[in-house]
């Protein structure tokens, strides 16, 4: 039960689309991760999906009833993604990223479009 540093939790880890779990509030947990081109389609049934922008630009691709649009999330942004919307994350540059979302949530979602090699389909992993 000590601090935790954004910016030296991010510096532990290299790779892209893998997010560590800094900590948990209640039955949620805080995840970072670097991000870097295309996500993929994928849905989250029963949760949203918050995302704050520390470093970069994310863009959030939705499928909603009224069509398809784009959010674009610059430095020091939020968005929440609800539940049941298909969406598409996309960083043209490197970008770092912080998520809230119920522990044990995938990052993948309920239903998704097949996953690419540099995406990381977990429930998160533990800071080293």
């Amino acid at each position: 039960m000590e601090p935790i540093s954004l910016e030296t939790a991010l510096s532990s880890f290299t790779e892209t689309w893998s997010p560590r779990i800094v900590t948990a509030v209640n039955d949620y947990d805080v995840r970072v991760a670097k991000v870097e081109g295309e996500h993929l389609w994928h849905v989250h049934d029963h949760t949203d999906e918050f995302f704050l922008v520390l470093n970069g630009e994310l863009h959030i691709a939705l499928r909603e009833p009224a069509g398809e649009r784009t959010v674009v999330l610059p430095r020091g942004a939020v968005f929440t993604v609800p539940r049941g919307t298909e969406h598409k994350p996309y960083a043209p540059v490197p970008t770092e990223i912080l998520v809230l979302e119920p522990t044990g949530t995938s990052t993948v979602g309920d239903r998704h479009d097949e996953v690419p090699d540099h995406v990381d389909a977990t429930t998160g992993h533990a800071l080293a």
